[in-house]
Formats: structure tokens, sequence, C-alpha cells
């Protein structure tokens, strides 16, 4: 084994210079991982095992051509049960903030649909996916080529009560982030199994689908912690500007 109980301890590291007060603390963050592990898992479960929900209408998108690098007609019509790609598979929809009221892409969704795009061929494994936007499909299409997004499918609802409907618009077309899970019986009728927000509460804004991307639980492992940072859509700009 790499790695074995020593002294009552589950060793993480094999340097000999660790203090027995880091090693009881690192011993004490051990165990609390792993009822934070065990506390993930019945979450999961909770949300698997959500009676079953609302049927939902056949939201009407449009999107362009499937690859990003074409053209960007023909602008095409497709339904929300065209994007399941077989029997048995749950679709996966991520509401971005762009469109309407929301007039410049939101960093945030940004640096999430980024994420995305670099794991999606794994998520095509076991469900469809798609990224859906109020902004026009040429919009939208011009902006996922700035950020090189060539494995996502990208549908503009900005004409449909969509983002409405699950909460990710307002009736003056403010925009807010949303993951939003369907299903498909046999019969077609499609159902609304979950959607989440980032606010979980009145007290808690950002934060609810944080284990969506690895950037905050990667910033979570450091001394640092994630602070108060917030993603840029230009970080090179940014800091040229701080040193101003």
């Amino acid at each position: 084994m790499v790695h074995e109980m020593i002294d009552g301890t589950f060793r993480q590291t094999n340097l000999q210079n660790e203090s027995s007060d880091y090693l009881a603390k690192r011993e004490e963050l051990r165990l609390a991982e792993i009822d934070l592990m065990r506390q993930r898992e019945r979450v999961a479960e909770l949300r698997r095992t959500l009676p079953v929900g609302a049927a939902i209408e056949d939201y009407e998108f449009s999107e362009g051509p499937a690859r990003l690098d074409a053209a960007d007609a023909p602008i095409s019509s497709v339904r929300l049960s065209d994007l399941f790609s077989a029997p048995g598979r749950s679709l996966v929809i991520y509401h971005f903030m762009y469109g309407k009221k929301q007039t410049n892409a939101c960093p945030m969704c940004t640096m999430w649909i980024d994420g995305y795009n670099g794991v999606e061929h794994h998520l095509a494994q076991n469900v469809d996916f798609a990224i859906a936007a109020a902004a026009d499909p040429v919009t939208l299409r011009a902006y996922a080529r700035k950020r090189g997004w060539n494995n996502l499918r990208l549908l503009s609802c900005g004409e449909s009560r969509f983002k409405y409907d699950l909460g990710s618009e307002d009736r003056e077309g403010r925009q807010d982030s949303a993951i939003s899970v369907f299903t498909k019986a046999d019969d077609g009728t499609i159902r609304h199994h979950y959607t989440t927000h980032p606010m979980m509460g009145p007290n808690i804004k950002e934060r609810g689908i944080d284990l969506l991307t690895p950037v905050y639980n990667v910033l979570d492992l450091a001394p640092q912690g994630r602070g108060n940072w917030y993603a840029s859509l230009n970080y090179a700009a940014k800091t040229q500007a701080a040193r101003s």
C-alpha cells in the first residue's frame, strides 16, 4: 500500500519533519473530510431519488450548425425532446447568463462553461448536455468562438419561456445562472427532475453550484482559500489595470 496507518494515523505523506500538532490536526481534517464525503453522497442520493417531477412543455430553441467553425447559417429550430440522444438518458442544461438585460456575458458562467467544454466528451458517455442562453444564436456563437467552446451544444431560448419557467430569467429579462436536469419517458413525456441556482437562500447568494466547477474547489485547498476572488473575462487586462 502507498498509504498506511502509522501510530494510529493515516498518513498522507512520508515527510519526517511534520510536527505532532500538524499531524493531529491533519488527522482531524481527514476525518472531517470523510464526514463531508458521506454527507455529499447522502445529498446526491436525495437528489437522485426525488419524486417524479412536473411534466413540462416541449420548449423550442434555436441553434446554428453543429460545427462552431462553420458559418452561422442556417439557424434551425430544435425542441427540448430532440436533445435526448437515446432512451434512458438524462438531459442536463446549463443556463448561461447572456442576452436580454445581460448584455455582456457573465464572467462566472464563462468560467463554468470553459470547464464544461473540456469535459463534455466525458459527460457524453452518461448524459446529454447543452448550454442555453437568451442571446440570439449568432451572438452566442460569436462569443463561444472567442472562448473556444467547440465541444458544446449551444442553444438560444430568448424567444421561449424556458429560462423564465425554470427560474433563470425574470419578467424584465434579467438573467440568472442555473443548471437543470430533465428526463424523457418512453411515451415521450418530458419531466423536470432538478434545478439549482447559485443563490441557496436570502443569505447564501453564490455557493449553490460551486461543486460544479473545479476552480473554487482547488482554491479551497490553499491556505489563502478563495477569498473574495471573482472570475474575469480577460485576466491580462485586469492585471495590467491593477499595475497602472
